[in-house]
Order: C-alpha cells, then sequence, then structure tokens
C-alpha cells in the first residue's frame, strides 16, 4: 500500500498537471496581448509542446490573459492563455495553454517516439 502511494505522488510530479512532457526547444516568436497587438515583443521559447509552452516576456502577465503567439517565420498564429508568470533575473516566465488546438512547432521540435 506505502509503495502504491508514493508512485502515484512520483507521477504526479513527472506529469505535474500536463498531458505531455514539454521539451526544452528555443523557437523565435513574436509575443503580443490580444488587447495591445502594436505591442509585440521578439522574444523565444524555454520549452514547449504541442498544447503550450514557456516563454520569456520583457512583461508581467496575469495568468487567464490571453496572448497571441506567432513564429517569427510567420508559420503560425495561435491563440494561448497565461497559466502562471513568474519573474526570473530581470525578465518573466510564462506558462501558456493552447487550448483551441495543437502547436507544430516545426523542425525545431523533434518528434516524440
Amino acid at each position: 500500500m506505502k509503495g502504491t502511494a508514493h508512485q502515484q505522488r512520483r507521477n504526479q510530479r513527472l506529469l505535474d498537471g500536463r498531458i505531455e512532457a514539454r521539451l526544452p526547444v528555443s523557437v523565435s516568436i513574436y509575443l503580443a496581448h490580444l488587447n495591445e497587438l502594436r505591442a509585440r515583443e521578439q522574444t523565444v521559447t524555454v520549452n514547449a509542446s504541442p498544447h503550450g509552452a514557456r516563454i520569456i516576456s520583457k512583461r508581467f502577465w496575469r495568468p487567464g490573459e490571453e496572448a497571441l503567439i506567432a513564429r517569427r517565420t510567420g508559420e503560425f498564429l495561435q491563440v494561448g492563455r497565461v497559466v502562471y508568470s513568474e519573474q526570473k533575473m530581470g525578465c518573466f516566465c510564462l506558462g501558456v495553454e493552447f487550448l483551441d488546438r495543437s502547436v507544430d512547432w516545426g523542425e525545431s521540435f523533434p518528434p516524440l517516439a
């Protein structure tokens, strides 16, 4: 019984509430608040999956805000919902969840085995 509870806690930590693991991948993107499209910033992802990404930003974002994300190459345009925003060494790290559809990160995203 004790081993089962321990295994469940370990599995929960591994998944951390996500459907799939994020892979460490840096993708150049444009990031903008849906209400402030002209104030877009050029930035990068820290890690990504088809359903979300961790993104570096110059400003604080509130959980629940919607962000417009586009690859700098113009390959996709996606709306994401901010799940968290944490300050790290003079910038902010955002957890963004893609609700409408999954994102194909292209060649920079290795295929899952």
